[in-house]
Order: C-alpha cells, then structure tokens, then sequence
C-alpha cells in the first residue's frame, strides 16, 4: 500500500448533455480547470457505453472481458482524475441498467450521454501524484510523489 495526504479543494457541478461523450467531455473540463487530482459522482443516463466487466482469469496481467452497452440505461457511479502522460486519465466505476438488464464495471473509450449525465467533482489539493503504466501489471497505477 502507499498512500498521501491531502485536502479538498475546489467543488465543481457539471452537467453533461445528450449525445455527448462523458470521458471527453470530463477530460476537457480537467484540462480548462486544470484539475489534476479530483474524485467524482454521477448519475443520469447513458446511451451506449464500453465496459470492462472483469478479468477473463485471475491473472496478471489480465485479460479483460468488454460489454457493450447499447441501449438507453440509467447510470450511477463514481471515479477519479489523475493524469498520465500529460493529459488527464479519468477513470470511471459503474453501473448501468436497462429494465432488468445490469451492467457494472469501468467505463472505458466512449460513454455517450443520453438526456443528461449531472457529476459532482471533488478536487484535491495537496496531492502531488500521476498515473504510471506498469507494464507486469497491465495498468496505470496512481503513483504518489511528495
């Protein structure tokens, strides 16, 4: 484990429109507010999404399995922004449901808005930490610096 000390910051509420993509739109606004370490909730709707939902096998580094979501679904999650190789890295957890149809996982590539997705942005100060990609692992762990 290895882990920082920090405050909160600034508070931002953001909403999102239809047909809008939800990770463009959010890296956007981290570059405009140069928003370097924030965590956030969402709720609202989606009208498509890719989705990982979990590794194939409990290996490392693992290969992913990817669901589509296609139709309009209400969505409710959470994640953080940090940055990776000079641009923001948003990473999003979530669900999404159509009527009985349940789809949980991490939000990747495009997440198109349906009506409206509304985020509240927590930003963090005193947190002096980027995103490293380790290759053994497969991923961009958060790397605290002091």
């Amino acid at each position: 484990m290895d882990y920082t000390q920090g405050k909160l910051g600034r508070v931002f509420v953001a909403r999102i429109d239809h047909e809008e993509d939800l990770l463009s739109e959010l890296e956007d606004l981290a570059v405009s507010e140069n928003i370097r370490s924030a965590f956030f909730f969402l709720l609202g709707a989606t009208g498509g999404a890719n989705v990982v939902t979990g590794p194939k096998e409990k290996c490392i580094p693992p290969e992913v399995t990817r669901t589509q979501v296609d139709n309009a679904s209400e969505i409710l999650g959470l994640g953080n922004i940090f940055w990776e190789d000079d641009k923001p890295k948003i990473h999003i957890h979530a669900s999404a449901c159509s009527g009985s149809d349940i789809v949980m996982g991490c939000f990747r590539e495009f997440t198109e808005v349906f009506m409206v997705i509304e985020i509240v942005i927590f930003e963090m100060e005193g947190i002096v930490a980027e995103r490293v990609f380790d290759e053994y692992i497969g991923f961009s762990p958060i790397r605290f610096y002091m």
